[in-house]
Formats: structure tokens, sequence, C-alpha cells
């Protein structure tokens, strides 16, 4: 098995690309060992220490560290990565899917913006994040108010420097460009 890495824009984020796939639906992110209970993989990465946070996403994991060195990092990673697909074990156990590490999934926006939001979404599937998952991460949509997009920003989005840039020139330039209706976008925690 031979698993790839690549660089992200996040100096605290690597992406691990071991050509296979991680996730088949949608994404999950763990931010402390407490969450990544119902995941063999991310129990895994968070024994590593120095490790503080793991993404997953279709064919990538993304993991982000504390101030330890990536050389002193990355072969524990990927050993653990190997060892984990090397063992048929499941990414995430069954039925823990639905439900792991997601940011409770709930949505705010008045029922008069629905079909503003709606393309509000369209846009960030279709446009946004697939760029960002080249990046080792991904951008959701949490709510509308008053002419303000909250997103959330999770694996090596989360904390990156360059995310303030990524929110205001690209992505709100693309919202305010198709949307009228959006005036700023912001990042939630």
């Amino acid at each position: 098995m031979f698993i790839q890495t690549e660089a992200t824009p996040n100096p605290a984020t690597l992406k691990f690309l071991p050509g296979k796939v991680v996730l088949e639906t949608g994404t999950v992110d763990y931010r402390a060992p407490e969450e990544a209970a119902n995941s063999p993989l991310a129990t895994k990465l968070f024994a590593v220490e120095g490790v503080e946070g793991v993404f997953f996403g279709y064919d990538f994991i993304t993991v982000t560290k504390d101030d330890t060195d990536w050389q002193h990092l990355k072969p524990a990673i990927l050993g653990a990565v190997m060892e984990h697909f090397m063992s048929g074990a499941p990414v995430i156990n069954d039925g823990a899917a639905e439900s792991a590490g997601d940011d409770d999934g709930e949505e705010f926006f008045a029922e008069s913006d629905a079909e503003t939001v709606g393309m509000i979404k369209e846009l960030l599937d279709t446009r946004v994040r697939p760029a960002v998952a080249q990046d080792g991460g991904d951008i959701t949509f949490k709510g509308f108010e008053n002419g303000v997009v909250y997103l959330h920003m999770r694996g090596a989005c989360a904390g990156c420097p360059s995310s303030t840039a990524t929110l205001q020139h690209g992505i709100q330039n693309l919202l305010r460009h198709f949307l009228p209706d959006v005036q700023e976008v912001r990042p939630v925690v």
C-alpha cells in the first residue's frame, strides 16, 4: 500500500491519500480524541502524540498537528493509516457514520430566504467545496441572516492562516456576484 501526502495551505495540516475510499459520503471532522470513539482509524491517529485533529473526506484524511515537527509525526501517521487499511476495519463503526463528528446540523435562516439559501448551498456544493476538498478541508453552510452568510470551516480550513482571505475574497465575492442579497460571509466556530 502506497500512501501519498500533500501539503495544504494550513502549515499545521497535512493531507494523506491512501489510494482508497475513506468515506463513501460526506465528511467527518474530529477535533478531540473523545469525539473519535466511533472511529477506529481516528482513534489510532489521535494516539499519535501531537495529533490535534482528524478529518475524513471521500478519498483523503487530513491530520492537524500541534507544534510537533512533521518529520516526527508523519512516519507514525503513515504507519497508523497503513495498519488500519490492511486490517480491514471500518473507518467509522456501522451506524455511527450519520452522527460522526457532525456539528449538530442546525441551520438558521428566515423562511422568506429559502430560495436564496438554496442558491447559496448550490454554489457552495458545485464551486467551493470541490476546491477546498483539494486542500484537505470542507466548508458547510450554517446560516443566513441580514445579508450575512455563516459558514463552518472544517479539516485543513479550520484554523488555516489563509481562511479569512478564502472567505472574504473568494467565497464572498463569488456569492455576491451571483446573489445580490449576500453582503458578507463570516465563519462560525
